[in-house]
């Protein structure tokens, strides 16, 4: 086996951690709600949630040779990769992108801040092509007009539209009884929430198909014929498991945040914040648009809180997550160039082997730390308090996780409606 194909196999085997990591942290945009408010038993939500994003991922690879062609230039329309461009160095480009992605999408998964992976692919590819490429192959306008502008301005419109649908459930549903309410909504989550999951299967899994396939025609190991490649079936398949098991694992942190974390939620809000980002990421994707699922999610759940009279909406919350979405793409560009220098440095296998290395052992040291306050679909729904359950610092440890516990216990007696939302999971 050849130098070239080993890093090929190094790249399809990291494209496909991708994948799976996120299918993990964005598990949550679909199913936190019905989590949070007992619609489904939490690992009923992540199994359903998998079906879907695998059953997604078949129904659509239109755009997957082409996704990240508006944000760097070393692609033609097609998907090819540009000629003067050597095989080699578009290899750890996107290599070195991968990592930075994976290593972005891991620390916030850690820190149980929902993020988009769309962004930190973007970043880290740019940041790769930057330190490989040069700036003048990074396409700075679609960097604007695909990335930034849709970043700002999706959770914005997915929170008014949220509240003004959390509004008007309440306003038509104000004579029913509150435990008829819940009971009613919570099987109307189940469609909306499956929607969701459903897009975000048909849209994600796209991108690792196109990185692999574009890996596999610079290494010269899919044959384009002069005109589109074809998206092989194993490459297809291999990309809806990774993303389907991701999505069964379950990012419990990052899931615990978006249903405990933003708004104390209800059925009624949660079924307006599905509804909501079903509706704009369909529509969004129908018009051509590429909207991350993370900013939309976020928005709506935020947008149920602003809609619901009396609500409390956890702006601290809010602002750690918008904070972590405008220093994505910076942050993943950083890890991707510095992984590019760090290969380059070396000859191409020994440089790919390491960057493989700096990957496995980061990772590996954040599953770690992960561990010494663990989240799992058994305390998912503990009550959340602002004060020790922030984020595994080295002061909490594992009392946030014991602490909520206890909260949630002692609030047991009080809240019949949802007495057994909290203490049924297993």
């Amino acid at each position: 086996m050849n130098t070239e194909l080993i890093v090929l196999a190094l790249v399809i085997v990291t494209a496909l951690g991708f994948d799976f990591t996120n299918g993990f942290h964005d598990t949550g945009n679909a199913m936190a709600t019905s989590i949070a408010t007992g619609a489904l038993k939490p690992k009923v939500a992540v199994a359903l949630s998998a079906v879907l994003n695998l059953v997604g991922a078949f129904l659509s690879v239109e755009v997957a040779l082409t996704v990240a062609t508006k944000v760097v230039g070393f692609q033609d329309k097609k998907g090819l990769p540009l000629p003067g461009i050597d095989g080699q160095t578009v290899l750890i480009v996107v290599f070195a992108g991968l990592i930075g992605a994976i290593l972005w999408n891991v620390l916030t998964w850690l820190l149980g801040l929902p993020s988009s992976s769309s962004h930190a692919l973007f970043g880290g590819l740019i940041g790769a092509t930057i330190a490989g490429l040069g700036f003048e192959k990074v396409i700075w306008k679609g960097v604007v007009t695909s990335v930034v502008i849709p970043a700002v301005c999706a959770p914005i419109v997915a929170a008014i539209v949220a509240a003004a649908g959390t509004w008007l459930v309440y306003a038509l549903t104000s004579r029913v009884a509150e435990a008829a309410k819940e009971r009613g909504f919570r099987y109307g989550q189940i469609g909306s929430a499956s929607l969701v999951s459903l897009a975000h299967g048909t849209g994600d899994a796209q991108k690792t198909m196109g990185i692999i396939t574009l890996a596999l025609v610079a290494a010269h190991e899919v044959d384009a014929h002069g005109g589109k490649p074809e998206v092989p079936f194993w490459v297809k398949l291999s990309c809806a498991l990774a993303i389907a098991l991701g999505t069964y694992i379950g990012g419990w942190r990052v899931i615990r945040t978006l249903g405990k974390g933003l708004v104390e939620i209800s059925s009624p809000q949660g079924m307006a914040a599905e509804s909501s980002s079903a509706a704009i990421i369909l529509s969004s994707s129908y018009a051509g648009m590429a909207l991350s699922t993370t900013h939309v999610a976020t928005g709506s759940i935020l947008g149920t809180g602003i809609g619901r009279k009396g609500a409390e909406v956890r702006w601290g919350v809010a602002g750690r997550m918008v904070l972590a979405w405008i220093i994505t793409l910076p942050a993943a560009a950083v890890v991707g160039a510095g992984c590019f220098l760090v290969a380059s440095l070396l000859p191409p296998l020994p440089g790919a082997l390491a960057i493989f290395a700096i990957l496995l052992a980061a990772c590996g040291a954040m599953w770690l730390r992960a561990r010494k306050h663990k989240v799992d679909s058994n305390n998912v729904n503990a009550d959340w308090d602002e004060a020790t359950d922030v984020l595994d610092t080295p002061e909490t440890g594992h009392s946030a996780t014991t602490h909520s516990l206890e909260g949630a216990a002692a609030d047991d007696d009080k809240a019949p409606v949802s007495a057994g939302l909290r203490g049924t999971e297993h």
